[in-house]
């Protein structure tokens, strides 16, 4: 196969909770993530003649060299299936926001894995995929699967869920984007001590919605689930960010069951079930109409 497509869904946290700081520098954390209708597009293409991964697309405020987590998904598959000097292209149609909260780049790398993976005729497994995947980023494992998980440890670990069927309105403000790296740090500054002796060091008030969504989707109750909706890095956010709260209070007024940023932010997403013209409020911010799906990254 000379060329393979592949759609690589946008994730939001139904709930995102800061359990522990880990003795590695990462936090432990417990979350409900789940795949949406808002895609990326990847064209790996084989290049004859060179030895080289480049990397192109329609966004000028991405990397595409090493730095992009693509590239290090394509050089992690052809060590692993013993490849040497493969040319390959792979073109990055993004449409779901950087660095916004919804794994857009994590979901790009899962997908260069799947698709990678079609074009060599499948010689690695779905579980030989997802120890890669959970190498190369926190949230490319869930990406890989998709639909539900109950994503723990770095978020690598999952655990499958119905997935539930939602209405999803996604807000991002347009000249604001968010460090992971820069939330998840400050957050320690304000709720964990800083104890290097300790595996873990426990802090930081816990919303504890998990279980209690996961009960609402088991009952297919759609207001329990927007009520649940919860994430620690909120609080850091919604500190530092006055448009983080104010997209959330507008969702809310304008009819959304409730409002919560995703991730790290600074997109915030709404769950509603009445028909909303969310146009008329939101013409000033990036915005997203999307539905919950059940599966992730797949050949398009």
């Amino acid at each position: 196969m000379e060329k393979v497509r592949v759609k690589t869904p946008a994730k939001i946290n139904l709930t995102l909770e800061v359990l522990n700081k880990r003795h590695d520098g990462y936090h432990e954390i417990k979350s409900l993530m789940q795949s949406v209708s808002l895609y990326d597009f990847l064209t790996i293409t084989k290049q004859e003649g060179s030895n080289d991964i480049t990397l192109s697309g329609n966004k000028p405020d991405i990397p595409y060299d090493e730095n992009n987590l693509c590239y290090k998904s394509a050089k992690i598959f052809f060590e692993k299936i013993n490849i040497k000097n493969q040319g390959i292209n792979i073109n990055i149609e993004k449409r779901i926001p950087v660095a916004a909260g919804l794994a857009g780049g994590s979901s790009n790398a899962a997908g260069v894995l799947v698709g990678l993976n079609e074009m060599y005729n499948n010689p690695l497994s779905i579980d030989a995929m997802s120890k890669l995947a959970a190498t190369i980023g926190s949230d490319v494992n869930f990406c890989l699967h998709g639909g539900a998980q109950l994503a723990t440890s770095r978020g690598e670990n999952l655990q499958s869920v119905s997935t539930p069927d939602l209405n999803v309105i996604i807000i991002k403000p347009k000249n604001l984007s968010l460090s992971t790296k820069d939330i998840y740090t400050k957050y320690s500054e304000l709720f964990f001590p800083h104890n290097a002796q300790e595996e873990f060091v426990v802090g930081g008030p816990k919303f504890q919605n998990t279980e209690l969504i996961m009960n609402a989707i088991k009952d297919n109750n759609i207001e329990n689930i927007a009520l649940f909706l919860s994430n620690d890095l909120e609080k850091v956010a919604l500190g530092l960010y006055e448009q983080v709260q104010e997209i959330k209070n507008k969702l809310i007024s304008v009819g959304c069951l409730n409002a919560i940023m995703s991730g790290s932010g600074p997109s915030v997403f709404g769950i509603y079930n009445t028909e909303i013209d969310f146009y008329e409020y939101f013409a000033d911010y990036e915005m997203f109409e999307a539905f919950t799906i059940d599966k992730g990254v797949s050949v398009y």
